[in-house]
């Protein structure tokens, strides 16, 4: 669902866009599609009195900037029209597998650099486009459970979680309900509202009402032993910074980077990396 309804708005900014410029001028269209990058600055101004200690200026510009980029390649081009560009891989005799888990908002194509990445290494992955778009988090459960039960299955060993933003409470959502038949998980989260977030007051949907700060549903769900969370003060989407980091987690922090850049960051990528070299060496694969 989230892809039709970013290809719609994608086609619906280009046609405002071009009558613009046949109307005004092609400067004035120019201008026009752009003015996303007008709204992505609000977020990131409003950081200087959020976040304490304040994110710089120039840490703002630069996050800003590669929000733009980072933003634009996902609504308009991976998530609306390539999602399925990059399918699950089961490769025959992987050894290691990992469960891609993307946000509010998103789809799997959200993932698509990396699972470029991983098909490359020979890595088996399942990204599921969750469904629906804007429901309980708790529904998403079972499609957790099938692609880990997949994955396990082929490889012979827990696949190393991964998630982004509204994802990594997927995650969550998904241990309380199916954790008594796991052994415990490497997770890995960049940007997700542990703690709930303030800009889920301004969006729609019940599952943006689970991610509020205070959600009592929220504040229900479990944490994990083995889990690194990523986060930013450059966060323009999970604020105040420190609602990122789970308890007991382990904490990195990425400066000069927005919400969305997150998935981009080499160190988010060297993390997964290291999960999946452990991963290979723990749990004898069963024949």
């Amino acid at each position: 669902m989230n892809g039709r309804l970013q290809r719609i708005w994608g086609l619906l900014r280009l046609a405002v866009a071009l009558w613009v410029g046949w109307r005004l001028g092609w400067a004035w269209g120019l201008l026009t599609l752009g003015l996303h990058a007008l709204v992505l600055a609000g977020g990131f101004l409003q950081l200087r009195w959020v976040n304490r200690p304040a994110p710089t200026w120039g840490e703002l510009l630069k996050a800003w900037a590669g929000e733009v980029v980072a933003s634009e390649l996902a609504f308009s081009w991976r998530q609306p029209w390539r999602e399925w560009a990059e399918p699950d891989q089961l490769p025959v005799g992987a050894q290691t597998g990992v469960l891609l888990v993307h946000g509010f908002g998103c789809n799997r194509g959200r993932w698509n650099g990396w699972l470029k990445r991983l098909r490359e290494q020979g890595v088996a992955f399942i990204a599921p486009s969750l469904e629906p778009a804007f429901g309980s988090i708790d529904a998403y459960a079972d499609e957790i459970e099938a692609g880990v039960q997949k994955l396990k299955g082929h490889t012979g060993r827990m696949p190393v979680l991964c998630a982004h933003s509204m994802g990594g409470i997927v995650l969550r959502a998904w241990w309380r309900r199916y954790g008594a038949g796991h052994e415990a998980p490497r997770v890995i989260t960049l940007g997700s509202p542990h703690q709930g977030t303030r800009m889920a007051m301004k969006a729609l949907g019940i599952n943006a009402a689970q991610m509020r700060r205070g959600s009592a549903w929220l504040a229900g769900q479990p944490g994990f032993a083995d889990i690194d969370c990523f986060w930013t003060r450059c966060d323009q989407i999970v604020n105040p910074a420190e609602t990122a980091v789970l308890p007991g987690s382990r904490e990195h922090r990425l400066d000069g980077v927005g919400h969305m850049g997150l998935v981009h960051a080499d160190e988010s990528w060297a993390c997964l990396q290291t999960a999946l070299a452990g991963s290979s060496l723990s749990t004898p694969r069963r024949i």
